[in-house]
């Protein structure tokens, strides 16, 4: 059988295209394999293989299209649902005439999980008319955004396309994805312009039609050849559907019957509140397991110690002890009543009654538990990450540390090892068993809620975060994924003068480009589990991370990896005069030393830390020439004001510099320190070799590194958004390098827009309208103050963004009185973006009533607090919540009225 496609796609001088598929011709979807297509015009690229028809799988085999640039690098088309059939017996040829499907278009994002599952749900129309047996053409095409009742229809300019006559359209029917038409075109003259609409079924009438110029069939109907035609997407407004939801964390819900804590059946009941208010999506932030120090350390929910495994502050005792048990958890009700009065999480007590609770239960129930059906198909689809879970946290609690390099056994991860410890001749089975015992059961309490969530028309959004924590499983299992001698963080910004440091290791791409990424995919999977979406924390990590000596303590001694450095030889082309001393040596004289210290600490510093050199300044002494060698010299000493200053002090002094020296390149390279205009260092420059500096300093973080990042994030991103069905959406805030909008938006990545973070440096504000449609918008994040907290901060700020971006005249309110808090999310909701998501504290900041009275504690991380203990929790329960009548049908018709 001959098969023939055709590809519109308009390439540029020096692109190719290529065809693969689960087929020998194909290349049995190797990409090395791929067969070549050839240009045929500026319309479409063609290519024609012959295969034997006994050969073909009975449900037809699947192909797709990828771009190789000039560059040599790989663009694959989005999505795995071309599929070639052999629709008719007699058949000899089969014509594909397809359209590229462009990642970002608007349309592949409803077919993505959150639509699929939920939101857009179409369980297609049954037409009574049969196709033709000896059809010719077949017309596919995709419109997800039909009504209830409308289906597409064709019309074109000859006999069997019924000349245009609306009264008496081609229905199409749905099949999956795609709505479809077999017609026998024989005796129809071609070519022919068609065109596509909808029609109403329910009240037998013609809506509209597509939008754009006719389509045209060039293709004739012949015997034994049948040509599909592929159409890609309808041509009707793709960018209309809305929807808002809430983001709060899991552990700030509020029941009454929660222990302290918000748990996973908490979860229910905020369904229940966003149905109610027309909310359509509940994000939280990470929900994997933390413990490390079992100490409010662990609060910290970035820092889980498996990428897998969920954590047990967010399970529901009673659910586990069911009937049966319920006595032993019902002997803490007057410690739950206690924990649950309290403001805030106290994580410590709450994880301290739960934990001792679980061992109870596990003792009485876990051989009932193991002997289970559901728990083997849980063990055995998780079995991968669940062992190296259950042992890590066994040796972590038997030594009494994460810290697995200092464990007396099993410091290196053996797998063989590890599965005798599930052997029943292991005498610590039942120990290292427990862990599994409630790992299983926060998965059933977890699914059941994104169960419920999904019945009631609720999306369930997660967050992936950027790193994984150093002293944790995943780290233990396979540290050759990751680069554990370096430390990941953020540049200098609005929050944070000297950066942050989170102290993750960096990933080792290139190791985990090895096997396709096989963590990565085995991550979303699991995830899929119970997320309809998520939000990749910090997504800018894809194209470069900020990475951080071992032997530093600040993130302002970081610099991007990779990154293309500054040559030697640059500097002269640049009329610079290169002094090694002076440009990447901590810059300290009698000046430096008090304008950073003062006249009080300067002299000790001189005469404990420094040593006079020869260019009439000072050197750190050897003992103290890193920001680690201090860190650990001053938590030998008691804390006091007065250390603390000489600390922070002595960090300044350290990362004064101009350059550093990239690692290995014997003085040839160098990388700018961040924020070079603000060092003492720079300050007592020559104004003239300053204008050089600044113009190479512009050139190195703005101009120079942009290709080179936007084919990082390239060979990552497209594999990794390919592994899931999951709508993505990254966090894209900070220093965002130009090509990461481009890339984002070829992907289809929703983007994060916030009102007090505009990514034009030319504005105070960003203003909502101006949000793109593929993005989230928010007034603000967990890493920030509320509205209202943010309203009280600077005075001068609050007026200009009262006049401007509320576009209000006079004095502004001293405090974000309801009324403007409302202003702020009306303005939200009606944004052009697809998603609009508050956080909990701003939607109830709307009410005078309802909302807590000390803004200032409602914030639930504060990024320029290194050990920040994450506590926060709605003041209000959610069982009182829902039963504010008046609120929730004011917030529903605010939701619905502006998604109309």
């Amino acid at each position: 059988m001959k098969l023939q496609f055709y590809l519109r796609f308009h390439t540029e001088f020096g692109q190719s295209l290529w065809l693969t598929g689960n087929t020998d011709e194909l290349g049995n979807d190797d990409l090395a394999r791929a067969l070549p297509m050839e240009y045929l015009d500026s319309e479409f690229w063609t290519t024609t293989i012959e295969v034997d028809k006994k050969s073909l799988p009975k449900n037809g085999f699947h192909y797709k299209y990828f771009l190789r640039t000039k560059e040599g690098d790989l663009v694959v088309e989005w999505g795995h649902d071309r599929i070639i059939e052999q629709f008719r017996k007699d058949l000899n040829e089969i014509t594909a005439i397809d359209t590229w499907n462009h990642a970002g278009e608007y349309e592949n994002s409803f077919f993505t999980a959150p639509f699929t599952r939920v939101l857009l749900k179409y369980p297609g129309t049954k037409l009574k008319a049969k196709p033709s047996k000896n059809f010719t053409h077949i017309f596919k095409l995709k419109a997800p955004l039909l009504r209830k009742n409308e289906v597409v229809c064709l019309l074109g300019g000859n006999d069997v396309l019924r000349h245009w006559n609306e009264a008496d359209p081609v229905l199409l029917s749905k099949d999956g994805d795609w709505w479809s038409v077999k017609i026998d075109m024989t005796g129809n003259g071609l070519p022919v312009a068609y065109k596509y609409g909808v029609y109403n079924t329910k009240e037998n009438s013609f809506v509209l039609y597509e939008k754009g110029d006719n389509r045209l069939i060039h293709d004739d109907a012949e015997k034994n050849k049948v040509t599909v035609l592929n159409d890609g997407f309808v041509h009707l407004p793709n960018d209309a559907w809305k929807g808002a939801g809430v983001a709060i964390p899991v552990f700030s819900l509020r029941t009454k019957t929660s222990f302290g804590v918000g748990e996973f059946t908490d979860i229910k009941l905020l369904v229940d509140w966003a149905k109610e208010t027309s909310l359509s999506l509940i994000q939280i932030l990470p929900i994997n397991d933390t413990i490390a120090t079992h100490s409010w350390l662990d609060s910290y929910p970035y820092a889980a110690i498996s990428a897998f495994a969920l954590h047990p502050l967010y399970i529901n005792l009673s659910k586990v002890a069911g009937k049966k048990h319920a006595d032993k958890v019902s002997a803490l009700k007057k410690k739950q009543k206690q924990l649950n009065a309290l403001p805030a999480v106290d994580y410590e007590e709450v994880m301290s009654f739960k934990i001792a609770m679980l061992k109870e239960l596990y003792e009485e129930m876990g051989k009932d538990c193991f002997d289970s059906e559901d728990y083997a198909e849980f063990f055995e689809g998780n079995k991968h990450w669940l062992q190296p879970y259950a042992a890590f946290s066994f040796f972590r609690d038997k030594y009494g540390s994460s810290h697995f390099e200092q464990w007396k056994t099993n410091a290196y991860y053996d797998k063989e090892e590890i599965d005798r410890l599930f052997s029943t001749k292991s005498s610590v089975q039942k120990a290292v068993r427990y862990y599994c015992f409630v790992q299983f059961h926060l998965h059933l309490q977890l699914k059941d809620a994104a169960d419920y969530a999904h019945k009631k028309g609720i999306v369930l959004k997660g967050d992936i975060p950027i790193g994984i924590y150093r002293h944790g499983c995943d780290a233990w299992v396979a540290p050759g994924l990751y680069n554990m001698n370096e430390q990941a963080g953020a540049p200098p910004d609005d929050f944070t003068a000297v950066g942050q440091n989170w102290e993750f290791p960096t990933y080792n791409w290139k190791q985990m480009q090895e096997d396709g990424f096989g963590w990565w995919k085995q991550r979303f999977e699991q995830m899929s589990n119970y997320f309809d979406a998520f939000r990749i924390d910090h997504i800018l990590g894809f194209f470069r991370i900020w990475t951080i000596p071992a032997h530093a303590v600040q993130g302002i001694m970081g610099r991007f990896v990779p990154c293309l450095p500054i040559h030697f030889v640059e500097f002269g082309e640049n009329g610079i005069w290169f002094d090694d001393q002076r440009f990447c040596k901590p810059f300290i004289t009698d000046t430096v030393l008090t304008e950073v210290l003062g006249n009080e600490y300067a002299e000790t510093v001189r005469s404990q830390f420094l040593s006079p050199n020869k260019f009439s300044g000072y050197d750190l002494l050897p003992e103290f020439s890193t920001q680690r060698q201090v860190e650990a010299y001053f938590s030998t000493l008691p804390e006091s004001s007065c250390n603390e200053k000489l600390k922070q002090g002595l960090y300044d002094l350290i990362s004064n510099v101009i350059f550093f020296e990239q690692e290995g390149s014997r003085g040839q390279e160098f990388h700018f320190r961040i924020s070079m205009e603000k060092t003492t260092s720079f300050k007592y420059l020559i104004p003239h070799l300053q204008h050089k500096l600044k113009d190479l300093y512009v050139n190195y973080f703005f101009r120079r590194q942009d290709d080179f990042w936007k084919k990082e994030a390239m060979h990552k991103l497209p594999h990794l958004k390919n592994a899931t069905n999951m709508l993505v959406c990254g966090e894209d805030l900070g220093m965002v390098p130009h090509c990461v909008p481009e890339v984002m938006k070829q992907l289809g990545i929703l983007s994060l827009e916030i009102q007090r973070m505009p990514k034009d440096i030319n504005k105070e504000f960003f203003h909502p309208n101006d949000a793109p449609y593929l993005s989230v918008i928010t007034p603000s994040t967990h890493d920030m103050s509320t509205i209202r907290g943010w309203w009280e901060e600077n005075r001068e700020r609050t007026q200009r963004f009262y006049n401007h971006a509320l576009g209000q005249w006079g004095d502004a309110p001293y405090f974000c009185e309801s009324w403007v808090n409302r202003a702020i999310v009306l303005q939200h909701l009606y944004s052009p973006a697809m998603w609009s998501i508050f956080m909990m504290q701003d939607v109830l900041g709307m009410s005078e009533s309802l909302r807590r009275e000390n803004p200032h504690e409602e914030r639930i991380n504060n990024p320029a607090i290194a050990k920040h203990y994450w506590q926060y929790r709605m003041h209000i329960s959610l069982e009182d919540l829902i039963r504010e009548k008046e609120f929730n049908k004011e917030l529903g018709e605010y939701v619905e009225n502006s998604n109309r």
